[in-house]
C-alpha cells in the first residue's frame, strides 16, 4: 500500500515537472522568434524611414535574414582577451539574458495564460529585471578593457537612475488598481486604461524604458563615437549573440509590461471587437509599444550624458513623486 502511494506521488510529481517544462518551452520558443523578428522589423522600419530597402536577400522579402544572422554569429570564432577573467567573461552575457527571460514567468499574455500568477508580480519583475546591470558590469570588468569599463559605468548609473523613476511611476498604477498582481491590474482597467488618467506618467514610462534598455537616443553605454561599442566591445560570436538577444528580450519584456500596466493588457479596444482573442490584443499592443523603440532610433539624436542624468534625476524623479502623492491624495479624499 505504501509503495503504491509512493509511486502515485512520484507519478504526480513527474507529471507536474513535465507540464511545467512544456509550458516553459511553449513560452521560450515564441519569445526567441519574436526577438529574432524584432531585429528584422527594426531594420525594415529604419530602412523605410531613411528611404532605403533594408534586408531583402535571404528568403522572401528578407524574412530569413534573422536566421542567417544567427548562424553567421554562431559560426564565428570566440575571441577571448588575453588578460581577461574567463569565467566572468562568459558569465556576463548569460546574466544579461537570463533575467529578461525569467521575468516572463509572471507576465500574463491572456486571461489565465501565465506560468506563475504571483501576487507580487510587479515587484518580481522590478527585482529580477534590475539584475541585468550586474551582467553588464561583470562582462566589462572581466574584459580588462578601458572602453568596456567606461561603458559599464555609464550603463550602471543610467539603469539605476531610471529604475527609480520607473518604480515610482508604477507605484501610481499600483495605487489605482490596489494590487501587485499583473492579472488583477489588467482586469482593473476594464472601464478605463491607466494610460488616460496617468498620461504624463505613461509618456515618462515610455522614455524611461528607452533609457533602461540603453536604446537610442539614450544609447550612451554603446556610443560608437566615444567607446567603440562600449561594454561589449571585446565580445564576438556566441557571447555577443547573447548580449544581442538579452537587449532585444528586454525591449519586448518592457513593452509587454507597458501594455499590462497602462494599455489594458489583453482587453479589447472596443467591446464589439471582443471576438478577437486576448493574446492577439496583447501582441498588437506590445508591438505598438515596441515600434516606439524603433521609431526613436531612426528619429532622435543621441543625448549627452549630463542631459540624460539631469532628465532622470531633476525631471522624472520629482514629477513622478509629485504625481504619486496626487494620486494617493485623490484616492484618500475624493474616490
Amino acid at each position: 500500500m505504501l509503495e503504491t502511494l509512493k509511486d502515485l506521488i512520484n507519478n504526480q510529481d513527474l507529471f507536474i515537472l513535465i507540464t511545467t517544462v512544456l509550458k516553459i518551452v511553449a513560452m521560450i520558443i515564441p519569445l526567441i522568434l519574436a526577438v529574432a523578428y524584432t531585429t528584422y522589423l527594426e531594420r525594415k522600419v529604419i530602412g523605410f524611414m531613411q528611404l532605403r530597402i533594408g534586408p531583402n536577400r535571404v528568403g522572401f522579402k528578407g524574412l530569413l535574414q534573422p536566421f542567417a544572422d544567427v548562424f553567421k554569429l554562431l559560426a564565428k570564432e570566440i575571441i577571448i582577451p588575453a588578460k581577461s577573467n574567463k569565467f566572468l567573461f562568459f558569465l556576463g552575457p548569460v546574466m544579461v539574458l537570463v533575467p529578461a527571460l525569467v521575468c516572463w514567468a509572471v507576465i500574463p499574455v491572456s486571461e489565465g495564460v501565465v506560468l506563475a500568477d504571483l501576487n507580487i508580480g510587479v515587484l518580481y519583475v522590478l527585482a529580477v529585471s534590475s539584475l541585468g546591470v550586474y551582467g553588464i558590469l561583470l562582462a566589462a570588468w572581466s574584459s580588462n578593457s578601458k572602453y568596456a569599463f567606461l561603458g559599464a559605468v555609464r550603463s550602471a548609473a543610467q539603469m539605476v537612475s531610471y529604475e527609480v523613476s520607473m518604480g515610482l511611476i508604477l507605484l501610481s498604477v499600483i495605487l489605482l488598481s490596489g494590487s501587485l498582481n499583473l492579472t488583477e491590474i489588467v482586469n482593473s482597467q476594464k472601464d478605463m486604461w491607466y494610460a488616460l488618467p496617468l498620461f504624463p506618467l505613461f509618456i515618462m514610462y515610455i522614455i524611461s524604458i528607452l533609457a533602461e534598455t540603453n536604446r537610442a537616443p539614450f544609447d550612451l553605454p554603446e556610443a560608437e563615437a566615444e567607446l567603440v561599442a562600449g561594454y561589449n566591445v571585446e565580445y564576438s560570436s556566441t557571447p555577443f549573440a547573447l548580449f544581442f538577444l538579452g537587449e532585444y528580450m528586454n525591449m519586448v519584456m518592457l513593452s509587454a509590461m507597458t501594455t499590462l500596466m497602462f494599455l489594458g493588457g489583453w482587453l479589447p479596444v472596443f467591446d464589439f471587437l471582443s471576438f478577437i482573442p486576448g493574446f492577439a490584443w496583447f501582441a498588437i499592443k506590445t508591438l505598438l509599444v515596441l515600434f516606439v523603440f524603433l521609431w526613436s532610433r531612426a528619429t532622435f539624436p543621441r543625448f549627452r550624458y549630463d542631459q540624460l542624468m539631469r532628465l532622470g534625476w531633476k525631471v522624472f524623479l520629482p514629477f513622478s513623486l509629485f504625481y504619486f502623492v496626487a494620486v494617493a491624495t485623490y484616492l484618500q479624499f475624493w474616490s
